[in-house]
């Protein structure tokens, strides 16, 4: 399966592709978020870890974008944000993310969190 993450952070990027390599995910990579868009409606992942904090567009902006698109609506969007406030999950749920995960990153949950949200089979393309 393939994991999208979203990162401007290399240092976040790294540990993040490190640990789904090495659970056996696909990585794509993108380090903003027109960037995620185009990897998402190109490459289809099977989920995407959006970081909120990007330059330019913010995550919950090309959340909106990929949630309203035919080719990205059904693709899992997990926020990855240092924001951890009740109101703040509150607020990327209600903005299009299924899911929502804080930084710095437990490393010790952090592919079981995603797997919750991958789906069990495969989609057919």
């Amino acid at each position: 399966m393939k994991i999208l993450v979203v990162e401007d952070n290399p240092m976040n990027m790294e540990l993040a592709a490190d640990l789904l390599e090495v659970a056996g995910y696909e990585v794509l990579q993108a380090i903003n978020a027109m960037d995620g868009i185009s990897v998402a409606t190109t490459q289809h992942p099977d989920l995407i870890l959006m970081d909120l904090g990007l330059p330019g567009m913010n995550g919950l902006e090309a959340t909106k974008i990929l949630k309203a698109d035919p080719i990205t609506i059904g693709i899992p969007i997990l926020a990855l944000t240092a924001h951890s406030m009740p109101a703040d999950e509150a607020l990327v749920i209600k903005t299009g993310c299924d899911g929502y995960i804080s930084k710095p990153i437990d490393t010790r949950q952090f592919v079981k969190t995603i797997e919750k949200y991958l789906p069990v089979e495969r989609p057919q393309k």
